[in-house]
């Protein structure tokens, strides 16, 4: 993940004007459902940052924590309910400073490290390979390494490769089952570095791109493992990396990164987690729906290369990035994560499940205590955030088939000092207007069809018009995410201030369903 630096958010917040229209009609084109949503686009990362391992996913097997096997109960059991399908480790910046022999072996032996990306603290290691191996197939879900390219060799990838893959006479698997592990992992992807253009080397993409020609060579497929190698691709507005990926490296790789973050601060301050006020959302809610417009510029240049699609688009870090809350170590990113981040997860994911054609994966950063987490602890406490709760709630859309739709709704004009500062800074058109309604629509394998609804206006109600086509259906059940509050968030002391609750302000009537929208709500539905 990325150290960013943007300019002030001191200046005037946008001007915020909105059209007449009281309504939203949305219109489902399921003759044009052709796309499967893959699971992978609601993956995860855990990186050595903060309490986001040790402490958040681990507390070893001695702890008077409730554990399993040195893995927190209450966290495992929340990522089991989840449905996890991938996982990201060990970074991020970290990765392209871990060397992965350290984190193997008898843990009174493992050598301790300083984590210079994060804050200077020490790693002891006792949470490597095995540990995060065998996490993964307890949740079910393919792990994605982050190999060394920045500090690290060739030889020490393609090593680490034979020790987690191998199940011959390798030197490297016998070193494997000398600690324990008789068989062979499945590790289906692998990231060639990380942010190589920033901590991950501060490379130039000629450079990082013949690099990755050599550290992809040695990485080699033992026994029935295949390996999906992952070229460290650009951030945010960078077309130039991914041009020249594209041109010198595209027949070696099966897939390349992306990374975009919803930072509503500029230079100095990410802004306030909490305390923001209805200005911020609304252009928070702007740089987050920015992401479409680079995705697909990012696609476009992809195409020129590769029309036939063999390369995927991987946004595996995304997500907002706030200030660290006060009283905090400012190098560990922990955040509060309140219900305008909930937004920001609505909002993505039904962004993403546009461009699947493509975009193959998506991981948030990160799963705990870290930025837009999934889950915060605090000793032996736990609590799910808004964000938990938008990826149980969409969960229904892992897998299934993706229906297009047409939307008519309201619209908010974003401008300002603050949009002008941007698109200065960053030389590309930013967001000038806001749709008040996003949506999503999918159809699982057993034919069920699920709308996900998000009114973003902070003030008003909507009655949104669903024209369901050739769609046959009687009712619909569903559950809505909402508060008293756009800046209320669960806390230790009351984890359940923001959850979801049954939802039945919908009626269905001859092809046309009528859904009551709140103000500041989510909604996902399941027609029947």
């Amino acid at each position: 993940m990325k150290k960013a630096s943007f300019l002030s958010s001191l200046f005037v917040a946008a001007t915020l004007t909105v059209s007449a229209q009281e309504s939203a009609t949305i219109t489902l084109n399921t003759d044009k459902a052709e796309q499967i949503i893959p699971k992978e686009i609601y993956g995860q990362f855990a990186e050595h940052l903060g309490s986001c391992i040790y402490g958040g996913l681990w507390v070893g097997e001695d702890s008077s924590i409730p554990n399993i096997n040195g893995y927190r109960t209450d966290v495992f059991n929340a990522l089991k309910e989840l449905k996890v399908p991938v996982l990201r480790w060990p970074g991020g910046c970290f990765a392209d400073e871990y060397h992965w022999m350290d984190g193997i072996g008898p843990k009174e032996n493992r050598p301790k490290m300083v984590n210079n990306n994060w804050g200077g603290t020490i790693e002891d290691n006792s949470f490597g390979t095995h540990e995060f191996l065998n996490l993964c197939e307890m949740l079910g879900c393919e792990p994605y390494i982050s190999g060394n390219v920045g500090s690290g060799t060739v030889e020490e990838l393609a090593k680490w490769v034979e020790y987690m893959t191998s199940d011959g006479d390798s030197p490297m698997a016998r070193l494997r089952r000398q600690n324990g592990r008789d068989k062979a992992w499945k590790v289906k992807y692998l990231g060639v570095g990380n942010e190589s253009w920033g901590c991950g080397g501060n490379m130039r993409a000629e450079y990082y791109s013949d690099l990755y020609r050599r550290y992809s060579t040695y990485c080699r497929d033992y026994d029935d493992n295949k390996l999906y190698k992952i070229a460290s691709g650009a951030t945010d507005y960078d077309w130039n990396w991914t041009k020249v990926l594209m041109e010198n490296s595209k027949d070696l790789m099966q897939g390349i990164s992306l990374h975009y973050y919803t930072v509503s601060g500029w230079v100095g301050s990410k802004g306030s987690a909490t305390e923001f006020n209805h200005d911020d959302f609304y252009w928070t809610m702007g740089k987050c729906r920015e992401i479409e417009d680079v995705i697909v510029k990012h696609c476009k240049i992809m195409d020129q290369y590769d029309p036939e699609k063999k390369v995927a688009l991987l946004l595996d870090e995304w997500g907002t990035w706030w200030d660290v809350e006060p009283g905090t170590i400012p190098g560990h990113l922990y955040q509060q994560n309140t219900l305008r981040d909930a937004f920001v997860a609505s909002l993505s994911l039904d962004i993403f499940h546009k461009y699947t054609d493509r975009l193959k994966m998506a991981n948030i950063a990160q799963i705990v205590n870290v930025l837009q987490s999934m889950i915060l602890t605090k000793e032996d406490k736990m609590l799910l955030t808004p964000t938990y709760h938008v990826f149980k709630m969409y969960g229904v859309h892992q897998e299934a088939t993706y229906i297009p739709i047409e939307l008519d709704c309201k619209i908010m004009n974003l401008e300002g000092e603050r949009n002008q500062m941007r698109e200065e800074l960053i030389d590309y058109p930013v967001l000038r207007t806001l749709p008040m309604v996003s949506a999503t629509a999918s159809k699982n394998a057993e034919g069920k069809i699920h709308i996900s609804l998000s009114n973003i206006d902070l003030e008003n109600e909507l009655e949104v018009t669903i024209n369901l086509g050739d769609v046959k259906a009687t009712k619909a059940v569903g559950e809505i995410l909402t508060s008293a509050k756009i800046d209320d968030y669960n806390t230790f002391e009351n984890p359940n201030l923001v959850k979801p609750a049954a939802f039945d302000e919908v009626k269905v009537k001859k092809g046309v369903l009528k859904v009551k929208l709140p103000a500041k709500s989510i909604v996902t539905l399941q027609l029947q």
